[in-house]
């Protein structure tokens, strides 16, 4: 079970609405960046609640409808393929993560941030190395920000089926690239460098 022992550190500050922001969806070739920002009422206990990489995609689908439901707020931003591409995957990451902060509701005091890097955000914030396995806000929005990814990819599968991003979520398979060979890639949804091989 994850404890509140970073966001505790930051209530006893005098910080009262602590947010966990993560991403999903970095590293694939194709689709938007997702970043989610959501505060949880304090001490609450999620059953299952994990970094969204650890679970199953069913308890995520239930994990997802729970944290929406429990939150004090929540918010879900993307950096688009055309920002990807026009700047790069970081740049489009951390203003994704912005905006899900600039979005909620319920305005947050501070950040925890999954990673390494929490530079010029909008409120005080801090990073916080593996913080989907040991921060429950962190892990609540890592699971917003990989749920709302992975439909997503369904939605592009549906679009582009020829590329079975639905199987393989945008990934860099040897299936997925096999099939950008065959087909090229459709401008749409791909990440220009990210299939510089397809030059080769």
């Amino acid at each position: 079970m994850l404890e509140y022992n970073i966001e505790q550190e930051f209530w006893d500050k005098g910080y009262e609405h602590v947010c966990g922001v993560d991403e999903a969806g970095r590293g694939p070739l194709c689709g938007p960046v997702v970043a989610a920002a959501v505060i949880l009422p304090r001490g609450l206990i999620i059953e299952g609640l994990n970094d969204s990489k650890k679970i199953s995609e069913k308890k995520r689908e239930q994990l997802f409808d729970i944290i929406k439901e429990s939150a004090v707020a929540y918010s879900i931003a993307e950096g688009s393929v055309e920002e990807i591409n026009a700047t790069n995957i970081l740049a489009a990451t951390m203003n994704a993560m912005k905006k899900a902060i600039k979005s909620l509701s319920i305005s947050a005091d501070y950040a925890l941030v999954d990673g390494n890097v929490a530079k010029d955000f909008p409120i005080p914030a801090s990073p916080v190395i593996h913080g989907d396995a040991i921060s429950p806000s962190i892990a609540a929005a890592s699971i917003l920000a990989k749920v709302t990814r992975d439909r997503l990819c369904i939605e592009m599968d549906k679009r582009f089926p020829m590329y079975g991003i639905a199987k393989h979520k945008g990934y860099g398979t040897k299936e997925h690239m096999d099939a950008l060979r065959k087909h090229g890639a459709a401008p749409e949804i791909y990440r220009t460098k990210f299939i510089r091989f397809l030059d080769n």
